[in-house]
């Protein structure tokens, strides 16, 4: 009879947290930012039915990236969690710190489980208050840890380079334009000397917690077109004289574009 090999408890959860750290990593990145009147969410997600950021009750926002069936199932669970609370006592005893322990005890028990895989997901609950003073945003990794983030955060993907190109070009209270201007162009940061990429509108989601809506429900979505009209126009190269960057005085469809070569004089 042949004996099963034995595995220390460290080696154990170092594979775990392995397995997990991959399947983390080859999702895109989710970046939260604070801005003067809320809350920020900002991802690459080229899919516009599948949702990384959602809302979970009136002043409080879930935003994840990993596996979808896992943390959409956590969503679900978050809302109704949510929903029972609030019905059985009142709106107000429904907090983000609370979802977030309820989320640290669930993947926490997960993680430790010998019986099934760990997720593959990090989360980020974020609950806005009447003052920036009073947000609240917190991370949660695939082992249950819990971080209360200040500023902004970011997860997923090239989150060193996406979290070292905020720490440069951050401004608190900034208000939203600028807010989400910065945060997507973190998000195509490249590190090392390569340009840093343009990001279609098409391929970004973004939400935000307003404390200025006069509605109960803070949560709402930023629509393409919008993004599209606060987002900073691509800079014209210095070699190109303005007559020819602008598509000539006629500014008809047979201008020359942009990036269209300057003919020569004749002599």
């Amino acid at each position: 009879m042949s004996m099963p090999y034995y595995v220390s408890p460290e080696q154990l959860m170092k594979d775990r947290a392995d397995f997990a750290r991959k399947g983390i990593s080859r999702g895109r990145s989710v970046v939260v930012v604070q801005y003067a009147d809320g809350v920020l969410f900002v991802s690459e997600n080229p899919s516009q039915a599948l949702h990384k950021v959602s809302e979970i009750y009136d002043r409080i926002a879930f935003a994840a990236v990993g596996r979808y069936n896992e943390f959409e199932n956590l969503r679900i669970a978050g809302v109704r969690l949510a929903d029972m609370r609030g019905y059985s006592y009142d709106r107000r005893d429904v907090t983000g710190r609370a979802l977030a322990n309820a989320y640290a005890q669930t993947l926490g028990s997960i993680f430790s489980s010998g019986g099934e895989k760990p997720y593959e997901v990090e989360l980020f609950v974020a609950e806005v208050g009447d003052s920036p003073a009073a947000d609240q945003v917190y991370r949660l990794t695939y082992d249950g840890q819990v971080a209360d983030e200040h500023g902004y955060a970011v997860m997923g993907g090239a989150a060193e380079t996406v979290t070292a190109h905020l720490r440069e070009h951050y401004t608190e209270g900034a208000d939203l334009p600028t807010a989400l201007a910065t945060a997507v162009a973190a998000l195509g940061a490249v590190e090392g000397e390569a340009p840093d990429r343009v990001l279609p509108v098409a391929d970004l989601e973004a939400a935000v917690l307003d404390r200025t809506r006069t509605q109960t429900r803070k949560f709402r979505r930023l629509r393409p077109d919008w993004i599209e009209s606060v987002l900073p126009s691509a800079e014209v190269p210095s070699e190109v004289p303005a007559e020819v960057s602008s598509g000539g005085s006629s500014g008809g469809p047979d201008a020359a574009p942009p990036d269209a070569p300057v003919a020569p004089p004749i002599s």
